[in-house]
């Protein structure tokens, strides 16, 4: 017997429900047969809030039953659901895999074969592209840095900085360049991070979120952010070594 659900959700000319849409397929994955009833003006969205008392669509009905809005259904469909402080280290993982993507394929198409170079873009490109995220909202960056920093917390334009040095280091290095400037900023910034970070953690015990992927992430400080600035120390190192052969 084909199972039936009933989905009101908004559909209008200059909006169409995202969660509405994700309901509609959820359920149809699921294996039930949609009756899609599209409220198509603000007034006929209010009307049916008003008539179900609820405060938000979509809603979807199985059985009768109102079962709720997007997040409803996934738990009554018995899928997850995720906890909004929630901490996870997905944000930060996935840089480095596509980090590491790129230095094996750059090795393997302009190298022929992996090398030490494989290992420098892999550091360099991860650097990069957490600049990048930091970069894309510096002032709520700025205000989780400073929350275990210890630089940035006794000198607050430091934390202001920081997405513009690790940027800087990370393009001059990819390519070798200025190795006069690139190796103090991956020295400097990479040993006071991590410094920063071991206390925080490890001698102060603090259980909070890391700014490595920007200030609104659920990243929590930890390995994997001691590992992000260590890697920007041996960086600075193996360069500096290389400099001075």
């Amino acid at each position: 017997m084909t199972k039936t659900a009933k989905l009101y959700r908004m559909v209008m000319d200059k909006h169409v429900c995202p969660y509405g849409t994700k309901s509609k397929w959820l359920l149809e994955k699921e294996g039930y047969r949609v009756e899609d009833h599209h409220l198509t003006t603000r007034e006929e969205t209010d009307a049916f809030k008003d008539k179900h008392g609820v405060k938000t669509t979509p809603q979807t009905f199985i059985d009768g039953e109102r079962v709720g809005g997007y997040e409803a259904l996934r738990k009554f469909l018995g899928k997850k659901v995720k906890n909004a402080d929630e901490t996870s280290y997905r944000p930060v993982l996935a840089v480095f895999a596509v980090a590491a993507a790129f230095a094996i394929t750059l090795s393997l198409g302009l190298l022929d074969g992996f090398s030490m170079r494989t290992v420098e873009w892999f550091v360099a490109l991860s650097m990069g592209m957490l600049a990048m995220l930091k970069l894309q909202d510096v002032e709520q960056f700025s205000t989780m840095f400073v929350g275990y920093d210890l630089l940035g917390r006794r000198w607050v334009p430091y934390a202001y900085a920081y997405p513009y040095l690790e940027a800087t280091a990370a393009v001059l290095m990819a390519a070798h360049l200025l190795p006069w400037l690139s190796i103090p900023i991956a020295l400097f910034i990479g040993t006071v991070g991590a410094v920063s970070v071991f206390y925080a953690v490890y001698v102060q015990k603090r259980e909070i979120k890391c700014a490595c992927v920007g200030g609104g992430s659920n990243v929590p400080l930890g390995f994997v952010s001691l590992t992000e600035n260590l890697a920007m120390i041996a960086m600075g190192i193996w360069m500096l070594l290389g400099a001075l052969v």
